[in-house]
This record gives structure tokens, C-alpha cells and sequence, in this order.
């Protein structure tokens, strides 16, 4: 089965926290403070690897977790930073945000790479801390989570050419005969199941990658048969070839069905150079309809030409017309190497919101962020984090909100404080 989709979930490295040591050191308070920074968590990272060309490794496999930091030590020892996480991905793959639809990245170019979930920043030791009024400190910091967020990813192959038409049309017949690629072939509908890629070397300078799309039927923009789950990988193609099975009793209306697929999945697929290969010629019946179809084409403004995909009649030619409309073409833009993807959105410092009679919930990016940064099981770390929330404006916003003495207030859902005024 061909693996063109998948969705994953990525957790990037929780940063190492802080430490609270001191050195032995004579005429400095308490030794001197020593505590060293935690290390930084993993990246999660998204490699492009030119060797793949399918999705399948996701099949089994569909979480991922990158290292976390390391604490820091005394001696002013920081942790070591997480191992970041690099997961192999065929070119072509399209990144988006499962929760909001998002696009993060394009992944075309080989070896390009993509940050999607960044590594938890290092918490810091109490050497940090130390001042002039504040010689021996007791007060470090946490380090914070990384990064979690679940990812659908969409394979959309990467070739110069695209063969389509209708089943049987003797496109697999034609990759064959045309590169090292071995589709199956046989005498019965949708034989081919998957998209073959292969590379058509003409000579030392002309080459170019060439793709089978499954074949489509009528209706296939609006989901029927196999062609619609594989439109998609028609849309990075530069040039279509257009193969027509000219032994059928209509060619030029299966031409026409196609052609209206195409431009009803959008996308720009209408608008492609196209060269129509009208194939079969080899036999009796393509043979009478080919003069008819030729003129017919060609006043419509298609470049056509005869060939036999099974005898190779003509397939050279075929293939060098391909090329010369490559050529033609201007170059693709260079897609971006890496891309950092991470982004927050305009959004209030916190919020507040009454759980109970008695009971406050403080919720908000900031403000949580400054919560699990501090650790409260310490007097000089509590008054720290009070510091800064009231500089967040958080203490007045909640005596507005008629907070009262003895009520449970929540940072988030995992920090718990009593009021007190």
C-alpha cells in the first residue's frame, strides 16, 4: 500500500532545571553560590531524505520525543543540553498544524530541515542570582516544557513529468519502457495502485524525473475511483504527458474526461504544458483514428504524437518533446532549506475566570509560563514569582475580581495557591 499520508505527535525536550549549591570558600557567605543552568531540551526536526518516497515509516510509528536537558550541578556545572530529534522525510512532504490546518512548512528540496517543536528553554542555577545585596541566594529556576503539537503531513512526489490518462492506457507500459522503473502491468482496471517514479535518461546532458499517476475515471476530482487520492502528486509535475489508449472507440472523449478532471481538482493542473501521447498505434484499430485525432488535437492547440509504449515506437521522440518543454519552462523557485515554524499568536497576557465560590483560575501563556519557571517550595523563589505576576498585572486584576482572603487560587492546572492579602 502507498503511504502518501500521515499524522503524528511530536514532543520536543524538557529544559534541565537549575540547581542550589554552594562552594566552600573561606570569607564567602555560605561558601559562595554555585548552583550551574540546566541544559537546553531537544529539537524535534524534520529531515528531508532524498532516499525516500513514501510515508510508510509513520504507519507503526507515530510518536516522537526529542531528549530532555539535563540539570545543572554544583561547581557551577551546567547540564547538558537534550539530544535533538531528527526524523527522515521523503521530498515532497507538505507540514501542517493537525489542530489549526496551518501550513509550517514545504519540504522539497533534499536534505532541507524544519523545526516543529522547539526544546524547552534551561532553567538557572542560583549563581545567577547572586547580587551585591544578595550575596548567597537560594532561588533558582525550572526549566520549562517543550513544545507538543500533532502534525499532518501529505506526500506530494516530486517529478518533471507526469503521465496521466485513463486505466490501461499504457502508462505504467510507457515508464517501463522508458526507465529502470518496473510497475506492474496487466489487462485489467486500476492495475496500477500507487505512483511509480522513474528517471528517463535521453543522453549525457537530458535527463529528467518521470511519474505514473494512478489512472483517473470520471468524477475522479469529486472522489470516485483511485485518481483523486492521487491528483496531488500531479501538482509538483512541470509537464504532463497526456497518454490516450487509441484503440478505444472515443479517444478524443476520454481526452476530454480527463482534461475536465483536471481542471475541476484545480490547482493549476489545467494549466500544465501538455504534450498528448497517443499510444497503441501499433495496432489496426489506433492506426484508422489516427489521422482524425492528429488533426483534431492539433487544432486545438495540443502538441500530439504517435507512439507504441509496448514496441517503443516513437518514444524517444515522445520523451524528447518532453524534454525541450522542460526547458522551455522557467526554473522552479528554490524552496527555503529550513524553516523555523514555531509561532505565537497575539494573545492576552492571562485571563481569569471564577472556578468556584471560592476558587480562581489564572490561565494564559505568561503567566503560566512564569508558574512552572518557579518553585514554590521555597520562600525567596514564592516572593520572586509574586514579583513578577504583579508586574504582569495579575494581583490587581484578581483583587478587581473580588478575590478574598483564604481562596484557592489556580495557575493553570497544575499550581495551587492560597490568598492572602
Amino acid at each position: 500500500m502507498f503511504f502518501d499520508t500521515a499524522q503524528i505527535h511530536v514532543q520536543a525536550g524538557k529544559g534541565g532545571d537549575g540547581a542550589v549549591a554552594f562552594r566552600r570558600e573561606k570569607y564567602v557567605p555560605y561558601g559562595g553560590p554555585s548552583g550551574g543552568d540546566g541544559g537546553r531540551g531537544g529539537d524535534v526536526i524534520l529531515v528531508v531524505e532524498p532516499t525516500l518516497n513514501t510515508l510508510s515509516a509513520f504507519r507503526h510509528q507515530r510518536k516522537f520525543k526529542a531528549g530532555h536537558g539535563q540539570d545543572g550541578r554544583g561547581k557551577n556545572q551546567t547540564g547538558a543540553d537534550g539530544a535533538d530529534l531528527r526524523i527522515p522525510v521523503p521530498p515532497g512532504t507538505v507540514v501542517r498544524d493537525a489542530a489549526t490546518g496551518e501550513v509550517l512548512g514545504d519540504l522539497a528540496a533534499p536534505h532541507a530541515e524544519l523545526i516543529v517543536a522547539r526544546g524547552g528553554a534551561p532553567g538557572k542555577g542560583n549563581a545567577r542570582f547572586a547580587t551585591s545585596t544578595n550575596q548567597a541566594p537560594r532561588i533558582a529556576t525550572n526549566g520549562l516544557p517543550g513544545e507538543a503539537r500533532t502534525l499532518d503531513l501529505e506526500l506530494k512526489l516530486i517529478a518533471d513529468v507526469g503521465l496521466v490518462g485513463l486505466p490501461n492506457a499504457g502508462k505504467s507500459t510507457l515508464l517501463a519502457a522508458t526507465t529502470a522503473a518496473r510497475p506492474k502491468i496487466a489487462d485489467y482496471p486500476f492495475t496500477t495502485l500507487q505512483p511509480n517514479l522513474g528517471v528517463v535518461d535521453l543522453d549525457r546532458e537530458v535527463s529528467f524525473v518521470m511519474a505514473d499517476i494512478p489512472g483517473l475515471i470520471e468524477g475522479a476530482s469529486l472522489g470516485k475511483g483511485l485518481g483523486h487520492e492521487f491528483l496531488r502528486h500531479i501538482e509538483r509535475t512541470r509537464v504532463l504527458i497526456h497518454v490516450l489508449d487509441g484503440s478505444q472507440p472515443d479517444p478524443l472523449r476520454d481526452f476530454e474526461t480527463i482534461n475536465a478532471e483536471l481542471a475541476a481538482f484545480g490547482h493549476g493542473l489545467a494549466d500544465k504544458p501538455q504534450i498528448v501521447a497517443f499510444n497503441k498505434i501499433d495496432l489496426p484499430a489506433a492506426q484508422a483514428r489516427w489521422p482524425e485525432m492528429q488533426k483534431t488535437l492539433e487544432n486545438k492547440g495540443f502538441e500530439v504524437i504517435a507512439i507504441s509504449a509496448a514496441t517503443q515506437t516513437h518514444t524517444r521522440e515522445l520523451l524528447y518533446r518532453a524534454a525541450a518543454a522542460l526547458k522551455a519552462l522557467p526554473a522552479p523557485a528554490a524552496e527555503p532549506a529550513a524553516a523555523p515554524v514555531i509561532r505565537y499568536r497575539d494573545e492576552a497576557p492571562f485571563t481569569i475566570s471564577r472556578a468556584s465560590d471560592a476558587s480562581w483560575r489564572v490561565t494564559g501563556r505568561q503567566v503560566e509560563t512564569l508558574a512552572a519557571r518557579h518553585r514554590f517550595d521555597s520562600e525567596e523563589s514564592l516572593m520572586s514569582f509574586h514579583k513578577a505576576i504583579t508586574r504582569l498585572g495579575v494581583i490587581d486584576a484578581l483583587r478587581e475580581a473580588g478575590v478574598k482572603e483564604g481562596d484557592t487560587v489556580w495557575i493553570g492546572d497544575d499550581y495551587e495557591l492560597e490568598w492572602q492579602d
